[in-house]
């Protein structure tokens, strides 16, 4: 049967026009608030996420009004596709709406529907989170996927327990921690939900999210030099396996 959607998401951001076309229209911009690394050229818009590879083809880049792209259908008819409209405001300031539409094939499409749509949500926030506050600057993705078969319920548990945060969390939540092997986390949430946290520092996007083999995956986006990627992707990983493994929740912290 399938599902055929169509997924409506609006901001004003305090940022030009320009400075949004610049973060949805290049590939260090869209590196700066999506996932992994992209690269946007004539034809296409690149991502590398892990072995999530996906070539999406351009079909519209009207600077700095409208961007548009998406895949070709596949034999069952699956496809995804994007478009940004940008509407600018007096005073620098910024009107930028997303459509997400596609189609999902089968009969057993509502747990994929639910997930990337509570996906969305969270690369949307940050999207906003990134015009908000980091506008015009450019991160270094640090990724760590945790095993698949690493249990999401017990990991988050362990995610919020080290940031110190308690109850029902929501996007202004104070975050104060210090993480062993990490180091020091002052920030505030700005996106939560049932399968992503996102945080935002002074210098970075951290966001914590259930994987689509249902494992974790740390995705942090840094505004700043990183000296040396993989060591850093390492101990992520290293840190949120231990978590799904029921070991150390505040003692992995290491704060308080």
């Amino acid at each position: 049967m399938g599902h055929r959607f169509e997924q409506h998401r609006a901001a004003e951001v305090p940022a030009t026009a320009e400075e949004v076309w610049e973060a949805i229209a290049t590939g260090p911009g869209i590196t700066s608030w999506f996932m992994g690394r992209s690269e946007v050229d004539a034809g296409a818009v690149r991502t590398a996420f892990g072995g999530y590879t996906p070539e999406l083809g351009i079909s519209a880049a009207e600077g700095p009004r409208r961007f548009a792209y998406g895949s070709e259908p596949g034999d069952d008819g699956r496809f995804i596709a994007y478009e940004f409209l940008i509407e600018g405001r007096t005073g620098a300031s910024t009107v930028v709406r997303t459509v997400t539409s596609g189609f999902l094939p089968g009969d057993d499409w509502s747990d994929e529907y639910e997930a990337m749509t509570l996906g969305t949500d969270l690369y949307f926030r940050t999207l906003v989170e990134y015009l908000s506050c980091f506008v015009g600057r450019h991160a270094s993705p640090v990724t760590a996927f945790g095993p698949d078969d690493q249990d999401w319920a017990r990991t988050r548990a362990g995610i919020l327990d080290a940031l110190g945060l308690r109850g029902p969390v929501a996007a202004g939540d104070p975050v104060h921690a210090h993480i062993d092997g990490i180091g020091r986390i002052d920030g505030t949430v700005y996106f939560a939900n049932t399968r992503a946290l996102g945080v935002r520092t002074g210098n970075a996007l951290l966001r914590f999210i259930q994987g689509f083999g249902k494992g974790p995956i740390v995705a942090h986006l840094v505004f700043g030099p990183v000296e040396d990627i993989d060591a850093a992707e390492s101990t992520w990983l290293s840190w949120v396996s231990r978590l799904g493994r029921g070991g150390g929740l505040a003692a992995a912290a290491g704060r308080r």
